[in-house]
């Protein structure tokens, strides 16, 4: 056994908070390095491809660049440095376990106004846990409410308690190396970067980012191997191509892997199956291009392997050395998705209705995304959808709305546990910035859904930050009337506390919801006459269905109205005509707002036109019925 180490080579990934800069960063990287062909037209934010991440502007699927280093720290010839961009929201952690076992190090990126936050311990926790070296770069120096000195004492400060937290559960931490980071500060926009402290709202005194790529050369190290072991590589990652079908991303730990060669592929259940490399790709910047061979430490591309699925291992084919599975944490948010079943279904040819295909289109979201579960509910036609939180859900509502599904989607609940026979629910750690004169009203509002004060800060400029621990479900319909009570400027972020008993009863809304109790379509003439007693989210000439909500009510109980009544004609000549200047605007509500605003007894009409809301239970007599029983118990 004799270990080598490429030098050539460096695994890098950027892990962050949500909006503190990864994807720009990485644009800088690859312009700096010359990554891109003279005549390419280049986007901002080019490692967002997905139409999803550019519209909501957040990285939602972890992918790798490749970038040739040829500065001046390249002492001996070219360095390819493979950086993996990560998401920065908790809800898509599965993307981050399996980013962080494809890489030797990470970049830890700060904000340096806002500092570290809720997801950015998730995703450093997870670096530490993997024994990978942290470097901390403060990005954003030039923004003018930045405080660099407290930003980077709250880093090390995080660096500090995790690394205490984790030193029980794995004794071989080296804590001195972990408390003592280097820093690189960064202005990811400018592309500049520096190793000296800048003035508060200053450009480093770097016009480049070759401070940052030193340190990346200096502090992850090169990958090891022995060169007497057979291949061992590990599935990381999915894709797929028209042309190649299935391909598989694979970090190579030990041996080479060539194109054309038969290679041993270990399964998830652990039978082994011998197969044949039909293609081989490695990528340089954006785009893959074909190679003969690749080594240790390499990110590449194979296809040829048409089940391969996440964890699972190519090796030697005389010589089968299986590697761990990849260890995602268990969900802790679940939805019913199934068929559509409203009496509006199939309105448009097209459409994908039956039960058969939302089943299909489930089982291959389940190939590419580990941190998801389907469960079986009993139902021919429904199945629950278990998740990290109600975004990652609702992402994946999205996605299918817009392939042309038709679907029906219940309300989120929290996914519980029996513990000494007590059911447990998961906790989540809020943390909010929001200034100072919605304290007594965002204090209210947790309290109100179980939530806890766990520290409170105010760092003297207007704005304070609030700590609380909340069950799981006291966040579901949170977002929105968190936004209406800071009048849009408070940032909530909240990631995974763990189990804790069962909070008791949580009333998140208080207003009732107005449903159709009748088939038709929407006149002006009914809205303006209900218009003061209600909000609506439907339009004039609107389709609508008994069953439907329409809007919510200014009280809390629900109230059936007829939404289709049109005025008496007559040849009588009116002292008055309509104002339809007067009829207020109705609410648009997006697919996260409909899913936080249904109750337990409504449930989301999802097709690629419209999104309704809808009781569970359509006829009017029937929900009568069954909440004076409920009432009766």
């Amino acid at each position: 056994m004799a270990f080598a180490t490429r030098d050539d080579l460096r695994n890098v990934a950027i892990v962050a908070h949500v909006d503190h800069g990864k994807t720009t960063l990485v644009d800088a990287m690859l312009r700096q390095t010359n990554s891109f062909d003279a005549h390419a037209d280049v986007d901002d934010r080019v490692m967002d491809s997905n139409d999803l991440e550019r519209e909501k502007g957040i990285t939602i699927l972890a992918k790798n660049t490749a970038i040739s280093y040829e500065g001046v720290h390249a002492k001996n010839g070219p360095i390819t440095i493979n950086v993996v961009d990560t998401p920065g929201h908790a809800d898509f952690g599965g993307e981050v376990e399996r980013a962080l076992s494809m890489v030797d190090g990470v970049v830890l990126l700060v904000d340096s106004s806002e500092g570290p936050l809720p997801q950015t311990r998730f995703v450093l926790r997870k670096a530490l846990e993997a024994k990978h070296p942290v470097i901390l770069a403060v990005n954003k120096t030039d923004r003018p409410d930045a405080r660099i000195p407290e930003v980077v004492g709250e880093a090390q400060d995080l660096l500090l308690g995790l690394a205490s937290d984790l030193s029980e559960e794995h004794p071989d931490l080296d804590v001195d190396a972990v408390l003592n980071v280097p820093v690189v500060y960064l202005s990811g926009r400018a592309g500049a970067s520096s190793l000296t402290e800048p003035e508060n709202g200053t450009l480093p005194d770097g016009d480049t980012l070759e401070a940052l790529f030193g340190v990346i050369l200096e502090q992850v190290p090169a990958p090891t191997y022995d060169d007497e072991h057979p291949l061992q590589a590990h599935v990381t990652n999915l894709d797929s191509s028209p042309f190649l079908g299935r391909i598989a991303l694979l970090r190579v730990h030990h041996g080479e892997i060539r194109k054309g060669e038969t290679v041993a592929w270990v399964r998830q259940d652990g039978s082994v199956q011998n197969v044949r490399i039909t293609e081989l790709m490695l990528t340089k910047a954006l785009s893959r291009y074909n190679a003969e061979k690749a080594g240790p430490g390499d990110i590449v591309a194979i296809a040829g392997i048409e089940d391969i699925t996440i964890g699972e291992t190519i090796a030697d084919a005389e010589d089968v050395r299986p590697l761990p599975m990849i260890e995602i944490d268990d969900p802790a948010i679940s939805m019913t998705i199934g068929s559509n079943t409203s009496p509006l279904v199939g309105k448009v040819k097209g459409h994908k209705l039956t039960a058969r295909m939302v089943k299909d289109r489930l089982d291959r979201e389940l190939i590419g995304n580990v941190s998801l579960k389907v469960v079986d509910v009993g139902r021919p036609d429904a199945w629950e959808v278990q998740g990290r939180g109600e975004l990652a859900l609702s992402i994946l509502v999205e996605n299918m709305r817009r392939e042309g599904f038709e679907l029906t989607v219940g309300k989120p609940q929290v996914v519980t546990k029996e513990v000494n026979g007590k059911t447990h629910e998961p906790f989540e750690h809020l943390t909010i910035d929001t200034p100072e004169e919605h304290l007594g009203a965002i204090t209210q509002l947790i309290a109100a859904r179980k939530g806890r004060m766990d520290g409170m800060t105010n760092n003297g400029t207007g704005w304070v930050r609030m700590e609380f621990i909340i069950p799981a479900r006291g966040l579901i319909g949170f977002r929105s009337e968190f936004m209406t009570t800071t009048r849009g400027t408070g940032i909530a972020n909240a990631i995974s506390h763990g189990y804790d008993e069962w909070a008791g009863p949580i009333v998140t809304r208080n207003n009732g919801s107005i449903v159709a109790d009748r088939a038709g379509v929407v006149t002006p003439f009914s809205m303006i006459n209900l218009q003061e007693r209600m909000t609506f989210f439907v339009n004039p000439t609107e389709e609508v269905y008994e069953g439907m909500v329409i809007g919510e009510n200014s009280r809390s109980e629900d109230m059936d109205v007829n939404i289709t009544k049109e005025k008496k004609l007559t040849n009588m000549r009116a002292a008055s005509s309509d104002s339809f200047e007067s009829m207020t605007p109705p609410r648009q509500l997006s697919l996260e707002e409909c899913l936080e605003f249904a109750r337990e007894d409504e449930c989301v009409e999802v097709t690629p036109e419209v999104i309704r809301i809808r009781k569970v239970e359509l006829d009017a007599g029937a929900r009568a019925r069954s909440t004076s029983k409920n009432k009766q118990r």
